[in-house]
C-alpha cells in the first residue's frame, strides 16, 4: 500500500516541480508572474520531495529483494538539492527566480531519473 502511494505520488513530485520551476523562470522575465502563490507552490513541491523520500523509506519493507541503489541515490540527492537551493537563497537573492526555476526543473529531472530505476509494480 505504501509502495503504491510512493509510486503514485512520484508524478505529483515530477509535475509539481516542473510547473513551479517553469513558473519561477517565467517570473524572472515576466514581472506579473511574481506573486506570492509562486512561493507557496514552490514550498509545497519542495516539501513533497521530503514526503516522497519518507514514503520510499517506509515502502522498503514491502519490496522483495534489494531496492535499486540508483533509485535510492536519486531520492537522497533530491533532498540534498532542496537543502542546497534553500541555503543559497540569501547569496543569490538578486537571481532568486533563476535559482528556484532551475532548481525546480533539476528536481523534476532527478525524480524522473529515479523513476527509471524504480521496481516494477
Amino acid at each position: 500500500m505504501v509502495g503504491d502511494l510512493h509510486a503514485s505520488f512520484a508524478w505529483f513530485v515530477v509535475v509539481g516541480n516542473g510547473l513551479a520551476g517553469a513558473w519561477a523562470l517565467a517570473a524572472h522575465w515576466w514581472e506579473p508572474a511574481r506573486v506570492r502563490a509562486l512561493w507557496i507552490a514552490t514550498a509545497v513541491v519542495q516539501v513533497s520531495i521530503i514526503v516522497q523520500v519518507a514514503l520510499g523509506v517506509a515502502a522498503l519493507g514491502e519490496i522483495e529483494g534489494d531496492p535499486d541503489q540508483f533509485h535510492l541515490f536519486y531520492g537522497f540527492v533530491a533532498i540534498a538539492t532542496v537543502g542546497i537551493i534553500y541555503s543559497y537563497r540569501a547569496q543569490l537573492a538578486a537571481h532568486r527566480y533563476l535559482l528556484y526555476g532551475g532548481g525546480g526543473l533539476f528536481l523534476m529531472g532527478l525524480a524522473l531519473r529515479s523513476m527509471q530505476f524504480s521496481q516494477p509494480a
